[in-house]
Order: C-alpha cells, then structure tokens, then sequence
C-alpha cells in the first residue's frame, strides 16, 4: 500500500478465493509476457496504513494518525479483512484523516465511471472489466505504452474533475494545496501484473463478480471493451 493516511488497496481484495494471484515483480512491468492489468483503486481512508489488521504500507504520513500506530507492513497476499483486531481503534484512527472517508452515492460512482469513459477512449485505454463500489474499485487494463500507475493517475483525475463538474464531489468546498480540491481517491492503487489469456478471463470475471460481494447487481458499462485474447 502506498505511505500515505489514505492508503489504497486493502489484502481483502487482493486474493480471489477461486484462484492464487501470480504477482510478477515490479521490474517486469514493461517485459513483453505482460498483457494485462488487474487493478484495485479505492477511495480516500478506506483502508489506513497502520490498519490492525495489516497494510502493504511501509510508512504513516501523518502525524495525527501516527498515534494510533506505525504502518502494519504485511508480506504476503492473504485475505486480512476478517481477521480479529481492536476496531475502535481503527475507527478511532479514521477521525485523525484529514478529510472524512469517501463513500460514494450511486449518482457519484457513476460520475467516477463517467469520468473514467471519457479519458480512456480520449487516451486509448482498453478497460476489459470494471466495477465501482462505494469505497473502491476494480479494472482489468490492457496493456498500454504508459505504465500502469500514470494510467491509472491520470483515470482517477479525470474522475475527480468529472464529479466536480457533476457538482457531486465528496470534498466540494475544501481547498487542498495549489487550489484544487482533495483528491476523493487514495493516493495509489494495488496492481498485478497478468501474462497469460487464461488469468486475464478468470480476473474479469472476478471483477464481473465483485458487486455480488456487496449485495449488489453486477454492472455493464459502454466503454469496457471485450477481451478477444492475445494474438
């Protein structure tokens, strides 16, 4: 997870039950095996870096939420959300964020997918699979020239300017710094790196399926482009 208050992608969406993730190293990202990305992005403090529970964070940026712990550094990719931990703690640690925890309304997920539609056909990015839900969410990316961080940097941006236009966004009214508002986003997001058709089938349905989890329908959207396998 990345060192910031409003760390990103939570171990309880990391692992599919149905399958062991094949996480490749970093270094790879750009070696020709790679064809596809699985992406989790959440929104601001769904999941802390010092979380009892575990994190993927190495770091605490802030001060105030620094009482409450170091970062929960954790290795391996196992499911934590169900594990026991002091949950007045971590619920205590969410009123030290800055800004309050984004839950997105039904009206403000779809601005977010809007916005995401309108930079991917914009830009050429192929989105295989995607679901929104109130505090994250998943993609599965094909491959692009850029790395997938500045993909997904730049998704999340047109996302954030996309609910402002809306005059839907979480933090409408509050000034961050140069002017702008707060990202409603976590800074980073989890990926992994998918090399073979097989994994890239079994993470789109993964991602199809995910609403279900939450008691909720699953999801078509316009702009996701079916996947037709490598060449």
């Amino acid at each position: 997870m990345p060192p910031h208050f409003g760390a990103s992608c939570p171990p309880s969406h990391v692992k599919p039950r149905f399958e062991k993730p094949r996480v490749l190293r970093a270094e790879v990202q750009c070696h020709p095996v790679v064809i596809a990305y699985h992406v989790i992005f959440s929104m601001y403090g769904f999941w802390l870096p010092n979380d009892p529970r575990g994190s993927w964070s190495h770091f605490v940026g802030s001060w105030e939420l620094f009482r409450y712990g170091p970062a929960t550094k954790v290795d391996d990719y196992r499911s934590y959300a169900h594990d026991p931990h002091d949950r007045h703690k971590r619920l205590a640690a969410k009123e030290a964020l800055k800004y309050p925890p984004v839950v997105l309304s039904g009206a403000q997920a779809l601005s977010v997918a809007t916005g995401f539609a309108k930079v991917a056909r914009s830009s050429g990015y192929r989105i295989h699979a995607f679901a929104i839900l109130p505090e994250h969410g998943h993609l599965v990316l094909g491959r692009h020239h850029y790395k997938v961080e500045q993909v997904v940097r730049r998704l999340k941006q047109a996302a954030g300017k996309q609910l402002e236009l809306d005059e839907l966004h979480p933090f409408a009214g509050l000034v961050a710094r140069r002017g702008a508002l707060p990202t409603p986003f976590a800074a980073k997001c989890w990926h992994c790196f998918i090399d073979t058709d097989e994994y890239t089938r079994s993470a789109i349905r993964y991602v199809e399926r995910n609403p279900q989890k939450e008691g909720k329908p699953r999801q078509k959207w316009s702009f996701v482009v079916p996947w037709e396998g490598t060449v």
